[in-house]
């Protein structure tokens, strides 16, 4: 059974509901918003599949580093664009997919954009449709940019009307021993990467910290 405990810290029913009310929500109102657009291409989407992942992002785990505005569209834009260079570039399909997945994580990650559904919307511009290619860099616009700025818009307006903390703010850091650059160093000292803002990360320690005080006070 301890494959189906919570996978994220701190997650609750409740939470996990609103997160699913807000992403059908997002997605539908993304595709009305996007079906107002002259996109008469029988083969071209009014939404690309890479949005179903933003939207876990944006609405099951807002608080991550990987779901805030600038990530979700600026990860998916660059990301189709990068596609787009990549087809045009290497003619052979299973090069070219490989290499734009790995130079959007590159340029994603130069620009502090890195959202995993960019890596889709890069192999969508080399894999996709004929009405995708004949698009070339016009995709990453139209549909990619639309899609993306109506789910962060849609964002924005549930996070708010449901009391969420969209884009995510650090909560402030209660008294404590540790500081930020300890933070930093215990980080390099681990060598890998986590998803979750160092501030986060030395606000949780700062609590935890105030509560193994609070039981080793009660002895």
């Amino acid at each position: 059974m301890n494959f189906f405990k919570p996978l994220l810290a701190g997650a609750n029913f409740t939470n996990r509901l609103i997160g699913c009310l807000g992403a059908t929500i997002g997605i539908a109102l993304t595709i009305v918003v996007t079906g107002g657009l002259p996109l008469t291409s029988i083969d071209f989407p009014l939404i690309v599949a890479p949005l179903g992942a933003s939207a876990v992002l944006v609405f099951g785990v807002p608080s991550s580093p990987l779901a805030q505005p600038w990530p979700v569209v600026g990860g998916n834009v660059i990301s189709s664009l990068v596609g787009v260079a990549v087809y045009r570039l290497i003619p052979d399909s299973t090069m070219a997919a490989g290499v734009a997945v790995g130079a959007a994580i590159l340029i994603m990650s130069l620009l502090r954009c890195l959202h995993p559904p960019g890596g889709a919307a890069a192999l969508t511009a080399v894999i996709g449709s004929e009405g995708i290619h004949a698009a070339g860099f016009g995709f990453a616009f139209a549909p990619v940019a639309i899609n993306s700025i109506a789910l962060v818009a849609v964002a924005l307006l549930f996070h708010r009307a449901t009391a969420g903390n969209y884009p995510h703010v650090p909560a402030a850091v209660p008294v404590s021993r540790l500081q930020h650059a300890d933070i930093e160093a215990a980080l390099e000292d681990m060598h890998e990467s986590f998803d979750i803002a160092s501030e986060d990360l030395e606000a949780l320690l700062a609590h935890a910290e105030r509560h193994a005080a609070k039981r080793e006070a009660k002895r």
